[in-house]
């Protein structure tokens, strides 16, 4: 017989949550429980699998005697030796450099390489260690051997070495300058290096527009459209839905680089939500504020803007999770307003979220929310050392090998420069966001509630676009392709080159990237991913334009019309675009 809980004590209520929060403040807001029970369970398991201790100590024999006979060969061959006992992945790019290939960097680079086979095989398949535990051991042995890469050393790393030779030291004086300019930008809260080059509305978010609505949540801009080139416009307005994560102005960076402009020049008439970056007074806004002030409101005001006309809605991210609770809701509820849906880089189902689903489990959950209490808020910092160890050595490691030990700036760019202006998140919002979403996944299993009844994603009857990124660490693009298996509504998905930013940030001007793009019909069995993987056709540049020709073949009229006014009766203009909520910080 199950038995009432024990309800907790006034000490425990009042000492606890505080301690948690100072805990979460020494360890960057990681749970260092969470890690330990990782380590426990798959030290104890591995410790009474003598098999699987025998198979990886006959691995370490079998690799010493492998490097062994490399270091023969090279020594045999003389110092101009380029060939490899071990090739390292194809993404990894830290020692592709020439100089690895000369005595004694090659066996350096080689004997690293092993290590890290050794530790792959040591930290998978060990019996009985839970899942979740495996991955988050895994993911903590790469993190101490990227730390430790010949790569990251000033005295293993040929490349720098030979810099340091033919400039007397003085890439090390500069990256010592970076290191010092970068630790006081930190400390006294400005922005990155680089990023003054570009400020929002002078050279990003630069599209021209009207602030339509705002309330205490968001800002709805609406862009003015190009009538030079287009004189007419289609009649179906796009809502965008970013997410609150981020500044909107990731689909207006500068005009070159600007889906919203390319979407203006198309002829369409587009809307974009403007997140409000919370402060400790919006610690009770939680999900549903951010469909009602958010979505919903939003939508309104294009109705009113666009009267008689349904919206092609986009949602980025978290925004498009969020566009897609809202689109399940109206169709439960048999509100028609929308044309299409289309999601970039959204997750519906977060059963498998990949690697970031390691910073989220209970004891996780938990400690940020001891946080949360303290402040009202998730700051942005909370979540960069989360990202940044995500992709370790792209995002920490290459930067302190490029900056400091060699002294190089990295230039910066558009989409670096908004990626360094992060965002907050109101307390009980995001938890309410981790906890129903992340760790119970209620929305692919049709308990998500939203005005007290659940939404059903199988309820979607309007023809849906999903962009999935090939690289993303963020919204895996397997996991966003399962949407398939969670509606049988018409649904184009489209398979990009770059990961969660740069897969979407991708103009036709001179564009490197290439996609491969199928439609499911309404009702048709959906291929397994890798399948769909196998069979859906490549094509070369950007997605884009495929993107407008489906929104064209799913409008209810191709006839161009009128453009809008700016803003409707009751909702006059209340400023210029990029609006005030995208500059605060």
């Amino acid at each position: 017989m199950r038995t009432a809980p024990v309800p907790s004590s006034p000490a425990a209520e009042l000492i606890d949550p505080p301690f948690h929060a100072a805990l979460a403040r020494t360890s960057s807001s990681l749970s260092l429980v969470s890690m330990q029970l990782a380590l426990l369970d798959w030290a104890l398991h591995l410790a009474v699998s003598p098999g699987k201790r025998l198979d990886l100590c006959r691995l370490a024999l079998t690799q010493a005697e492998q490097l062994g006979r490399y270091i023969q060969n090279c020594m045999a061959a003389g110092p101009q030796q380029l060939c490899l006992c071990v090739l390292p992945p194809a993404q990894d790019r830290r020692f592709a450099a020439d100089e690895w290939r000369l005595w004694p960097f090659n066996v350096l680079h080689q004997s690293f390489l092993l290590t890290e086979q050794w530790w792959e095989e040591a930290t998978r398949g060990v019996w009985g260690v839970a899942r979740h535990h495996e991955d988050v051991v895994a993911f903590a042995a790469r993190q101490w051997l990227d730390m430790m890469s010949p790569g990251n050393q000033l005295a293993t790393n040929h490349v720098v070495l030979r810099q340091t030779v033919e400039q007397h030291g003085t890439n090390l004086v500069r990256g010592a300058l970076n290191a010092l300019d970068d630790l006081e930008r930190a400390m006294s809260g400005a922005p990155a290096a680089g990023t003054e080059r570009y400020v929002v509305g002078r050279d990003v978010a630069v599209t021209p527009g009207k602030v339509v609505l705002r309330n205490r949540l968001m800002e709805l801009i609406q862009y003015t459209p190009i009538t030079s080139v287009m004189p007419k416009v289609q009649a179906e307005p796009i809502l965008i839905v970013p997410a609150w994560i981020m500044k909107y102005y990731i689909l207006d960076l500068s005009p070159q680089n600007s889906l919203i402009r390319y979407l203006v020049e198309q002829g369409h008439t587009v809307f974009c939500i403007s997140w409000k970056n919370p402060d400790e007074a919006d610690r009770d806004l939680d999900m549903d504020d951010y469909l009602k002030l958010g979505v919903f409101a939003a939508l309104d005001a294009v109705n009113a803007i666009v009267p008689n006309q349904r919206v092609h809605a986009t949602g980025y991210c978290l925004g498009g999770t969020l566009l897609a609770i809202a689109a399940a809701a109206m169709a439960r509820d048999g509100d028609a307003r929308l044309a299409s849906m289309t999601l970039f880089a959204a997750q519906t189902d977060f059963c498998e979220p990949g690697e970031l689903g390691l910073f989220i489990d209970e004891a996780q959950v938990s400690l940020l929310e001891a946080q949360m209490a303290q402040t009202g808020y998730l700051r942005a910092s909370q979540m960069a050392g989360a990202f940044q160890m995500l992709r370790s050595y792209d995002l920490l490691w290459s930067r302190v090998v490029g900056e400091y030990l060699l002294g190089d700036r990295a230039p910066m760019n558009d989409l670096m420069a908004w990626n360094a202006d992060a965002t907050r998140m109101p307390a009980r919002m995001h938890s309410q966001y981790l906890r129903r979403l992340f760790l119970n996944d209620d929305l692919s299993e049709g308990r998500y509630p939203v005005n007290g009844k659940p939404v059903v994603l199988n309820d979607l009857d309007l023809p849906i676009f999903v962009v999935g990124t090939l690289t993303d660490h963020v919204a895996p693009w397997r996991s966003v392709y399962k949407l398939h298996h969670l509606t049988e509504a018409e649904l184009t998905f489209v398979l990009t080159s770059g990961g969660h930013n740069a897969g979407i940030v991708s103009p036709p001007a001179n564009s490197h990237r290439r996609f491969q793009m199928q439609t499911r019909h309404a009702g048709a069995v959906s291929a397994a991913p890798d399948d769909w993987l196998a069979s859906a056709p490549t094509t070369d540049g950007s997605w884009w334009p495929a993107w407008q020709a489906w929104l064209m073949a799913h409008a209810s009229s191709t006839t161009p019309v009128k453009p809008p006014k700016m803003g409707a009766p009751g909702l006059p203009p209340v400023g210029d675009a990029p609006g005030t909520y995208v500059l605060e910080k």
